[in-house]
């Protein structure tokens, strides 16, 4: 393997530089801890990523909802109080997007590489890792799109059978390429005409069309394996063909609700929306905002064309769809995110089940920080299962699953007080949320 520095009694290896590697990283070296860091791109790429850059955001550039009475938003809360990195550079380069936090994701690889890649207490190896290094403590973050020759290696030490879902990216738009006298400015229940985000009105006819369309256009051939685990589709970020089979409305109800806008050309709200949202600082592209797809590129571009306002667009990058991978945490882990069997390893990320940014530069924050601990001859920690980062890590090692599939945060992972329903069930957990991280906190 070749390093770009040396670094003596380096005790911790991180392999992976995604958001949950960098994150345990940072954890790391901010505390003064020498570091190997491993990443195999681009010597080997993952079909997914397009750059050499760490913490490169695949899928979106939305990191999630930022309000505090979200569940993403509260699991942000307690990532920076714990001093994430993640989130110290996601604010910096935020782009609009109403009430989500999003990112430029170029501006935000780029610092995180830049900050890491030619640090003096990181030796940074760019190779393929297709094994576990057998001294010291080692974080495995390799993601979801893990290398065959490092699954297989897993499993033979793991001893049991890899899991996996599939994943999908949505297209981005060229700003300059969307008529604007079409898609209007605007959020959900904001002021017309103004807001985050461009919105693509859809009359009945239209959407009809639309729907048509999309479920008779070709798709990109799966292997048998994958056309036997159709199934396995993570919910949040299904392809928008397959949210269409569900039903003609299926999409009204998803990612083409209208609920809360209004068409400034009409002064009504629209039948359906296509929502577009901010992609980089410099405003030049656009996300199609939960249009994931598997479809042929040349289908891609002849059906979403059919969308008022992206008639003339221009495709910057067509959707695709992945398979991903995750191990059986719930054997296979402690809430420390230690393997059972060999406590010196963990694993971080969405390759242990976790789903989401957010979630996974979380996984990564802790399991830095219990490596720390180790280090300084502290027993490392479980946080507060009331917390919701406790609670997404007890989820995820929970024992008791008849199927474990990935998780984002959530608020249905809470049992909450008995007969509590609804908003007052919500502020229930949110305050014992909060009460219980604190005291958390004040422990560390």
């Amino acid at each position: 393997m070749t390093s770009s520095r040396k670094n003596k009694e380096i005790a911790v290896t991180v392999i992976g530089a995604g958001l949950a590697g960098t994150e345990a990283v940072f954890q790391l070296i901010r505390r003064q801890i020498p570091v190997r860091l491993i990443e195999m791109r681009p010597k080997v790429n993952t079909g997914a990523h397009t750059t050499d850059q760490f913490a490169e955001l695949v899928c979106s550039n939305s990191v999630g909802s930022n309000l505090p009475d979200r569940a993403s938003g509260l699991l942000k809360e307690e990532m920076r109080l714990l001093g994430s990195y993640f989130m110290e550079v996601a604010y910096k380069y935020r782009v609009p997007a109403g009430n989500a936090l999003a990112v430029d994701r170029g501006a935000f690889a780029r610092e995180i590489t830049r900050y890491l890649r030619t640090h003096s207490l990181i030796e940074f190896i760019n190779e393929e890792a297709v094994e576990l290094p057998e001294d010291g403590l080692v974080i495995v973050a390799t993601g979801p799109l893990t290398s065959p020759a490092l699954l297989e290696s897993l499993q033979k030490r793991l001893g049991k059978k890899k899991l996996e879902f599939f994943d999908a990216v949505a297209p981005l738009v060229a700003a300059d390429s969307i008529d604007r006298e079409i898609a209007f400015k605007g959020n959900r229940y904001g002021e017309p005409g103004k807001g985050d985000y461009l919105n693509c009105p859809m009359n009945k006819e239209q959407y009809l069309e639309f729907v048509k369309a999309l479920l008779e256009a070709e798709r990109i051939d799966l292997s048998d394996l994958e056309k036997n685990a159709r199934k396995q589709f993570f919910n949040a970020c299904q392809p928008v063909e397959i949210i269409a089979e569900s039903g003609v409305d299926s999409l009204r109800f998803g990612p083409m609700k209208p609920v809360g806008f209004t068409d400034p050309k009409t002064g009504k709200r629209p039948y359906a929306v296509v929502q577009l949202r901010q992609d980089n600082l410099l405003a030049s592209l656009y996300n199609m905002v939960g249009f994931q797809t598997n479809l042929k590129h040349p289908e891609q571009k002849r059906v979403f064309s059919m969308i008022p306002g992206l008639e003339k667009a221009e495709f910057v990058r067509l959707g695709q769809m992945h398979r991903n991978s995750y191990i059986n945490s719930p054997e296979l882990l402690t809430p420390t995110l230690q393997l059972r069997s060999d406590p010196r390893i963990f694993f971080a990320g969405q390759l242990c089940g976790v789903e989401g940014y957010t979630e996974s530069a979380a996984t990564g924050l802790l399991a830095g920080i219990n490596a720390v601990r180790i280090i300084s001859g502290k027993e490392p920690v479980v946080a507060p299962p009331g917390t919701m980062l406790g609670g997404l890590i007890n989820y995820i090692t929970f024992a008791g699953h008849k199927d474990f599939h990935p998780m984002n945060a959530n608020f249905g992972i809470f049992s909450g007080e008995e007969g509590a329903k609804g908003d007052v069930r919500k502020e229930q957990i949110i305050r014992q949320a909060r009460r219980q991280f604190r005291e958390f906190f004040d422990q560390l």
